[in-house]
């Protein structure tokens, strides 16, 4: 499949050539055929990293109509960096589309110069929802005339807090505008957002749900607490090629790991929200260009980030959920590329990492019924027999452990079979005669057995 077949003119099959795309990708060749009809509204899920600033910026290109000097077109997206990314990639996608004008507005750089670029009456302009707010209230930018609205990354804009804004934005468009909101995860926010603005649309899904890109390979290092900065040297000294974004939780966390990296020779900067918006331009542009190779960020920061060529992620401190690590291990792999996402854990947070584990949901199920066991001497070896006895292999089928509503069955018993649930019995009588030392080494035993499973 190339370009010109999904329907786009010369110019725009002409600059995907000059920029080395030789065919679309898979959220590109689903999307761009729906999007050129310009008819319908449409929801876009996958992950970061696939390809979605072209899924719809080519589309909107040829939609615009370059003989009139209005605003037709909207790109709202979270933050300054992304914000940037995109202008930059729809400029190079229209490099052959002379009357086109773009323009990005984001906060944290001059106001009065940002006004003076929308006089000059854009087609398209690309914003964070703040400074838009800002624009609209200040009357220097008119939305009464906009066609195409592109929520992208909406999960992040509504993890910021942007919900207010975005609601402000959309009302202030006319009735009859597209809205094509793309987005890594679906959670209810996002829901809400094209339940009370879409109509009827067009959904197209690239990944299964909740899934996060093929070509990312996870790995989980257990190490203790001291030992993580010596780990985490021992990755970077492995990789001579690596350009890592290393994530900590907090800014004080960030800037002292990217001092330590400096101090011991490593080309290292950090990213957070402590930094003038002078300094993080700084930072990035030294990373886009490969003058810094370890890149210490918080989440916040990093949010929006869009380099190509990152080839390593490594979770210092790790997420406070999935979805956030499924944002962060999106930073690499993209563009088809492959890339290595790392999560340095302790012991304490297996339990957390444990959640990440996507291919393991049906062992974390076991876990969290023996973790609610953990005190009832004489359930644990009949508990652990049926989780792990290769008899039971056939009944560990996610049809019969899992409800349709996928809340987990958390009792293994419901997949034993009567015969079998009556030696456990027998089993269980024998076992209540063991001495408690017996028990406490078993016990020891499971838990280096779960580790393993988890960090596999």
């Amino acid at each position: 499949m190339s370009f010109k077949l999904l329907g786009l003119r010369d110019e725009l099959v002409k600059a995907t050539e000059d920029l080395g795309f030789q065919s679309p990708m898979p959220i590109q060749e689903k999307t761009i055929p729906v999007l050129l009809s310009g008819e319908k509204d449409f929801v876009g899920l996958a992950q970061t990293g696939t390809g979605k600033t072209g899924a719809y910026g080519l589309p909107l290109l040829q939609l615009i109509d370059t003989d009139k000097f209005h605003t037709q077109g909207i790109v709202i997206c979270p933050t300054r960096e992304l914000c940037l990314q995109i202008t930059e990639d729809l400029k190079q996608f229209a490099r052959y589309m002379r009357k086109i004008k773009i323009v990005a507005i984001y906060g944290g750089a001059s106001i009065s110069t940002q006004i003076k670029r929308l006089k000059g009456k854009p087609q398209i302009i690309v914003a964070t929802p703040g400074r838009l707010i800002d624009m609209i209230n200040r009357k220097a930018a008119d939305l009464s005339k906009v066609l195409y609205t592109v929520l992208d990354e909406a999960d992040e804009m509504l993890n910021m807090g942007f919900k207010e804004d975005i609601d402000n934005i959309l009302k202030k468009m006319p009735d009859n505008r597209k809205i094509w909101l793309f987005s890594a995860t679906m959670p209810q926010g996002v829901a809400a957002i094209a339940r009370n603005y879409l109509n009827d649309p067009v959904e197209v899904r690239v990944g299964s749900k909740g899934q996060g890109p093929k070509n990312i390979r996870h790995i989980c290092h257990t190490i203790q607490q001291k030992n993580k900065y010596p780990e985490l040297k021992q990755i970077i000294d492995s990789s001579p090629d690596i350009l890592a974004l290393v994530f900590c939780r907090t800014r004080r966390d960030t800037q002292a790991l990217a001092e330590s990296l400096m101090r011991d020779g490593y080309q290292s900067e950090a990213l957070h929200g402590a930094l003038s918006q002078a300094q993080r331009d700084s930072v990035m542009r030294k990373f886009r260009r490969g003058f810094v190779r370890i890149l210490v960020a918080t989440d916040v920061a990093a949010r929006g980030l869009d380099v190509d060529d990152i080839t390593h992620v490594i979770h210092y401190n790790l997420s406070d959920g999935v979805e956030i690590y499924t944002h962060r291990s999106g930073r690499t792999g993209r563009v088809g590329k492959s890339g290595i996402s790392i999560a340095l854990v302790t012991s304490k947070e297996i339990s957390r990492i444990s959640m990440m584990e996507k291919g393991l949901i049906y062992v974390l199920n076991l876990i969290r019924y023996l973790t609610a066991k953990l005190f009832v001497k004489n359930d644990m070896r009949m508990i652990l027999t049926q989780a792990l006895s290769p008899e039971l292999k056939p009944g560990l089928n996610p049809k019969t452990c899992v409800s349709s509503g996928q809340r987990p069955n958390l009792n293994p018993k419901t997949c034993v079979s009567s015969a079998r649930r009556s030696n456990l019995k027998r089993e269980k009588s024998a076992l209540s005669q063991e001495k408690p030392g017996d028990f406490l080494l078993m016990w020891a035993g499971w838990i280096k057995l779960i580790k393993a499973l988890l960090c596999v």
